[in-house]
Formats: structure tokens, C-alpha cells, sequence
């Protein structure tokens, strides 16, 4: 129910998401997230058979380094990706058209990003929903 119910939540913002955050602290928003919840209207896009579980987000200079965290099968994998700025406040370019923008935040208990990914001529954007991440799950990813 919870899931369905945040699925639900997050859709809604997906048809409504088209700005990101002002301002962002790129200071607070660094460190450990885990993805609780996902919306996107390409099925594609919410099949994927790497789970996402958690980020780790570091930032230096203009760089954004992105240490992802995907269940696969019963095992993890980690993949780091770097990116950088642009001029707009939340948004950042990663190789391979991919974007992250984060919509919003409050740094200290949920992050809403929205990831946007060209493949086969075709646009792809997932709206995902993160916590901070606990103790237990830092430890297994470092």
C-alpha cells in the first residue's frame, strides 16, 4: 500500500516537474542517499534489471561524482560517474546523455531528483525519491 501510495505521490509530481531547486548547496546536498521511490512514464525506464539502491554524492570544484549503488541479481554492483554543472541551478551533465536535476531537498531527510537519459533516439526521464541513508547501509557501501 505505502508503495503504491508514494508511486501514486510521485507521478503526480512527474507530470508537474519541469523546474529544479534554486539555490542549491551543493555542500549539503554531498553524501549518502538511498532511492525509496520511483515514477516515470516510460515502463522501460521502471523495468530495469539493476536495482538502484543508493548514491553517494561528492562535489568538488565543478565536478558532481555520482557512486551508485545497483542490486543485480542477488549481488552489488557500484558505478562511479562524474559530471558537471551547468548554469542552472540542480542540473548536471554526465557522459552518455544523461542529466541529473534536483528538484528538491531539504538535505537533511529526502532528495527528489529527476534523471533524464537519451537511448535509441529516444528520451527517457525517471523521477526517483531519496532518503538519507542510514549507518548500517553507508558501512556496506564504502
Amino acid at each position: 500500500m505505502e508503495a503504491r501510495l508514494l508511486s501514486a505521490i510521485l507521478g503526480i509530481a512527474m507530470v508537474q516537474v519541469q523546474t529544479t531547486v534554486q539555490d542549491l548547496d551543493l555542500q549539503k546536498i554531498t553524501g549518502f542517499w538511498q532511492e525509496v521511490g520511483v515514477a516515470s512514464n516510460q515502463n522501460l525506464a521502471l523495468k530495469t534489471p539493476k536495482r538502484l539502491e543508493a548514491l553517494f554524492l561528492t562535489w568538488s570544484g565543478d565536478q558532481l561524482t555520482v557512486r551508485a549503488a545497483y542490486s543485480s541479481s542477488g549481488s552489488c554492483e557500484t558505478e562511479n560517474i562524474v559530471g558537471s554543472g551547468t548554469d542552472v541551478s540542480g542540473k548536471f551533465v554526465f557522459p552518455g546523455n544523461r542529466e541529473i536535476h534536483v528538484i528538491d531537498t531539504d538535505y537533511k531527510h529526502y532528495a527528489i531528483l529527476q534523471l533524464s537519459l537519451r537511448w535509441q533516439g529516444k528520451d527517457f526521464h525517471v523521477l526517483k525519491y531519496f532518503r538519507r541513508c542510514t549507518k548500517l547501509l553507508k558501512e556496506e557501501l564504502i
